[in-house]
């Protein structure tokens, strides 16, 4: 019953993982199924704490790299906020290519919602693309911060589970 509980939570964690770039709460959904198997009893309080750390560190992280990418490329937070309501606005918006047309989606709303921002406030074209693709990446950066985040918290639960 051990393997089968432990197989099971693995296999959902990893497809939390998935809904990450999605921009979606897939990383704190790994944090709920790690805290579950605190309370079964399968892990130590403190490694769900430590968990729940990670998780917190990554969340802080990715706010702090988007407004830093924003101003180092120009953007107001206005434009940070652009791009937050233009990524989320893009993923329901979807593209008709299963799964991936979401991302691609929610990828080209975040560089329009910086870059519309922008332009409205400076009518320069040249600076909303700027600030959009500037934006862009910090997305592209806090995600990949996240999946990682997120893997190393699948491994080390698995690595807990299994020895």
């Amino acid at each position: 019953m051990d393997i089968l509980i432990a197989v099971t939570t693995i296999l959902a964690m990893l497809g939390c993982l998935a809904l990450i770039p999605l921009g979606l709460p897939g990383l704190w959904l790994i944090v709920a199924l790690t805290l579950g198997l605190v309370l079964v009893g399968k892990l130590t309080w403190m490694f769900g704490l430590v968990v729940a750390g990670a998780a917190l560190v990554a969340e802080v992280g990715e706010i702090v790299v988007l407004k830093r990418f924003g101003r180092v490329f120009g953007g107001s937070s206005r434009a940070f906020w652009g791009a937050i309501i233009g990524g989320m606005v893009g993923l329901f918006v979807g593209a008709p290519v299963p799964i991936i047309g979401s991302v691609i989606t929610a990828f080209a709303g975040t560089f329009l919602g910086a870059g519309v921002v922008t332009w409205m406030e400076t009518t320069s074209l040249e600076r909303s693309a700027r600030v959009g693709w500037g934006v862009l990446l910090a997305r592209t950066v806090a995600i990949a911060m996240k999946v990682t985040t997120a893997v190393v918290v699948i491994g080390a639960v698995a690595l807990a589970l299994f020895i």
